[in-house]
């Protein structure tokens, strides 16, 4: 597959390395060079800050163009982390109208992703991916795949708000020294009884 990655910071580096060492084409696309990465691409990433998101989408045409979004809006508050905007993936999705957005890659830092660890504690990584279009999400499925973790669908796009919270809210466990696997049990312990 082709990938344009619009960025240059440390998780376009991570996923991009991770994806070419499985065999894709991949090119990076800087300020100035937005157009010829999407062109170039089959999928294209964007990992730019969240503030140069409305200058990077006025510089390319998406139409048709599956396009995952991995940003947070992340604004540190009194030691907190919080979003500095409620759901951008509907943002893009909004100022790239035609655009196949899926938002995926969000929730690990691109530390993980240098890594070639993807199994923790028995258990295979998972990659939550919130999107509308099928084909495209299939298509981020085998992207996922091609790291060696496990895709998982978590619903439309307008879930993807959720999987943004739920980052400020992991990233806040984190780097307060707290485990957020240990918030959740695993998949064979957790259950509910209906009342």
């Amino acid at each position: 597959m082709r990938i344009g990655i619009i960025g240059a910071g440390q998780m376009a580096r991570a996923l991009g390395n991770g994806w070419a060492a499985a065999g894709h084409e991949i090119r990076y696309g800087k300020r100035g060079e937005v157009r010829d990465a999407v062109e170039f691409g089959d999928v294209t990433l964007l990992a730019v800050p969240v503030l140069a998101l409305t200058d990077v989408l006025a510089q390319g045409n998406f139409d048709g163009q599956t396009l995952i979004d991995c940003t947070n809006a992340f604004e540190p508050d009194e030691g907190d982390m919080m979003l500095g905007e409620d759901a951008v993936a509907e943002r893009i999705a909004k100022q790239a109208p035609g655009a196949r957005v899926v938002k995926a890659f969000n929730l690990c830092a691109a530390e993980v992703w240098e890594s070639d660890e993807r199994v923790f504690e028995g258990r295979r990584l998972a990659v939550p991916l919130c999107g509308d279009d099928a084909d495209a999400l299939g298509q981020v499925e085998q992207l996922v795949r091609d790291l060696k973790a496990e895709p998982v669908r978590a619903g439309g796009l307008q879930r993807a708000r959720y999987l943004e919270a739920m980052s400020a809210f992991v990233v806040g466990l984190w780097f307060a020294g707290g485990d957020a696997r240990a918030v959740l049990p695993p998949l064979e312990a957790a259950f509910a009884v209906a009342d």
